[in-house]
């Protein structure tokens, strides 16, 4: 009776399966719009499900997998631009991948502009890749074709819609006719959709507060930037000489401060003018290359490291005296044209000081944001200003004020922060372009030396060439000698292998990783090199490039591993997984990391992960027909998406199936789950059937 129970709710869950987990929680309309004669508007118009969200076009690589268009190219017509989107998308930190990442809840829109070259009807194919995900984790590839037809002399503007609908294999089989069918079928025109507008409203307010909340941090870290660069040797001495510059310039105090208070004001119009300029002529696509471009970020190296060797003392810095000479003289002609000059002046004397801190805001603006750059400079010449402003109403504050080597000191302690932040930007280069230049253990290295070189220097240890001699030490510099030699303490075990979580979204990854202490005891213990034979029969395809965590042993091809789990007389571990699955990571981090799943996993199965993302072309020769779209799949990831839903009719990841050797079920599959007792039970009822 047990059995019949267990053998339908087998039977039910396997209906279950195929039958509706076949996620599609993106659905597409299209559409073209008329701009000009010669000008016309292709229109994407994506519908997210709710709890789901898509990722968008415009962040940086080393994270989940944006959103991409892709046209065929044609003689007939011309892109104009790049592919623009609408809301702004939602932007949030991912602590998994430790960057910035942006996507869109509930509605979004793509516009890319054409310019047709031809009065003949012409047709434009165009395809769309992405990925969304659950706001839990759980993560689908998307790829949709699309077809829009462009009318000859007449222009009609025209609808289409793509239905997205997840498959009901109880009324149609899934085979490369029906699919071309159902695309003949949903490829007719339509009458534009109209949005629901409580819908719109409740995607953009929530889109709007998450966009508030983030420019309000970064307008806050952009203020401290600001009064940072107060305690520059370059900005400091102007504090004195600016406000009695005002003080004796007017009989009335009145005036005077009325003038004190406009001069503030042309220190924020000078720095948010330049924001404003670097955004609209360079613009957010520029931003965008920025900062995951090699050439800029080395460059952004070589200048922190020219600023760096300036504030430690190797050379100055200055501008050519004609341009400090000529705001000088205009600041001395009076009136409201003598403010601004003189915050002119301001800006071109401490260029020597502000230039990598307002350098730092641009930068870490650069997301492909058209807010971020002026939001940061309005609050970085906020930081400046205010102090000028307040001097000019107090002025007896100047008493208490005196220059000294002090300044020096916080400069010193600018360039050990300049040559630290410098090496991420050779960093981001060294592993978007593979050059093994800064591994984990070397990028390490450089930091725990600058932070104990700095501790040195808190402590008087070491001088510099502007450095007076140390007498004492004060409190505050023996904190913050505390704080420095505190951190480099806690970077020291990095060096071996430990995870670092704090620094995680800082430092390389740990794969890069060449001197693992955990990793060497793994492989060369003799305990475990005794008990634990190898789960591999030969090498494994494509090792150059994909690993397993916590020095499992397995393959990334699944004819391999197959022919490997029947040699060995083992179970086969699937492991649906991609670079960009958020989910995957947790499940490993947190399920796979456990030792009683560890155990299990190296003793008793052949490990494949297999993944649905990777851009790894293939040689021709492993070429597949999908027999779900009728489509070639030349990718690697491409041709595991397929044979995922092909297989199991599922395209979400992480996924596990456990096979014997006749690719038989041992266990129903499992997704995304953290209850690690539960996934134990999982691999042990595969086991236990398997024998």
């Amino acid at each position: 009776m047990k059995k019949s129970l267990f053998l339908l709710s087998f039977l039910f869950f396997q209906v279950f399966v195929v039958f509706s987990q076949l996620e599609k929680p993106v659905k597409w309309s299209f559409s073209t719009q008329k701009i000009s004669e010669t000008e016309i508007e292709l229109i994407f118009n994506a519908t997210i499900e709710k709890k789901w969200h898509l990722y968008g076009q415009y962040f940086p690589d080393g994270g989940p997998i944006r959103l991409i268009f892709s046209f065929e190219k044609s003689k007939n017509f011309d892109l104009v631009g790049k592919t623009l989107e609408s809301p702004k998308p939602i932007e949030e930190q991912d602590d998994i991948f430790g960057i910035k990442v942006q996507f869109f809840k509930d509605k979004a829109t793509f516009k890319q502009k054409i310019k047709r070259l031809t009065d003949k009807n012409f047709k434009i194919s165009a395809k769309v890749e992405g990925q969304a995900c659950l706001d839990d984790g759980k993560c689908v590839q998307l790829e949709q074709d699309f077809s829009f037809n462009i009318e000859a002399t007449t222009f009609k503007p025209q609808t289409d819609s793509i239905k997205n609908n997840p498959i009901d294999s109880a009324k149609k089989k899934i085979t490369p006719d029906s699919v071309k069918n159902t695309k003949n079928d949903s490829l007719h025109s339509t009458k534009n959709h109209t949005s629901d507008s409580s819908t719109v409203k409740n995607a953009t307010k929530s889109s709007a507060t998450k966009d508030e909340s983030s420019l309000l941090i970064f307008f806050l870290i952009a203020i401290g930037t600001g009064f940072a660069a107060l305690l520059t040797p370059c900005v400091f001495p102007m504090i004195p000489m600016t406000v009695s510059f005002f003080m004796k310039k007017e009989k009335s105090k009145k005036i005077a401060r009325v003038k004190a208070i406009f001069y503030g004001f042309s220190i924020i119009f000078i720095y948010t003018a330049l924001g404003t300029l670097v955004t609209l002529t360079l613009g957010a696509e520029f931003a965008n290359f920025l900062s995951t471009h090699w050439f800029p970020n080395v460059l952004f190296f070589v200048i922190f490291m020219i600023f760096a060797a300036s504030f430690l003392g190797m050379f100055e810095i200055t501008l050519p005296s004609w341009i400090t000479t000529k705001t000088d003289a205009q600041a001395s002609k009076g009136g409201f044209l003598a403010p601004f000059f003189m915050a002119l002046t301001l800006a071109i004397v401490s260029f020597s000081c502000t230039g990598p801190l307002v350098g730092s805001i641009l930068v870490a603006s650069t997301q492909g944001e058209i807010l971020k750059p002026i939001i940061g400079m309005f609050g970085f010449s906020l930081g400046i200003a205010i102090p000028f402003t307040l001097f000019a109403f107090f002025p007896e504050w100047l008493k208490s004020l005196k220059s000294g080597s002090w300044l020096n000191s916080v400069k010193v302690v600018l360039g050990f922060i300049e040559i630290a932040l410098g090496l991420k930007f050779l960093s981001t280069a060294d592993q978007t372009y593979h050059w093994g230049i800064l591994d984990r253990e070397i990028y390490l290295a450089f930091w725990i030396i600058i932070a104990i070189l700095l501790g040195f220097y808190l402590l008087g240890k070491l001088k510099f060439a502007h450095d007076d001699d140390l007498e004492y030490i004060s409190v505050p510099r023996l904190s913050f000698a505390i704080l420095t030699f505190t951190f480099a303490l806690y970077m020291i075990p990095g060096m071996f292998g430990a995870p670092l979580r704090f620094l995680a979204g800082y430092l390389p990854p740990q794969t890069t990783q060449d001197f693992d202490v955990q990793k060497l005891i793994r492989e060369n213990s003799s305990t475990n090199a005794a008990k634990v034979p190898s789960n591999l029969c030969e090498k494994p395809k494509y090792t150059e490039f994909l690993h397993l965590p916590h020095g499992l042993e397995g393959y990334f091809d699944y004819e391999q591993a197959l022919n490997c789990a029947r040699k060995l007389k083992k179970p086969l571990f699937i492991d649906f997984t991609g670079h960009g699955c958020v989910n995957c990571r947790k499940m490993e981090e947190n399920v796979w990391s456990h030792p009683q799943v560890l155990k299990r996993l190296r003793e008793n199965f052949v490990i494949v992960a297999l993944y649905v993302d990777d851009k790894k072309e293939l040689p021709e020769s492993d070429w597949i027909l999908s027999k779900v779209d009728g489509k070639k799949k030349t990718s690697l990831g491409k041709k595991y998406a397929d044979f995922q839903i092909e297989k199991y009719k599922v395209n979400a990841q992480p996924y596990y199936v456990l096979l014997d050797n006749n690719e038989n079920l041992l266990a129903p599959p499992r997704a995304y789950d953290l209850n690690v007792d539960e996934f134990i039970k999982f691999l042990d009822q595969a086991i236990e059937k398997f024998r």
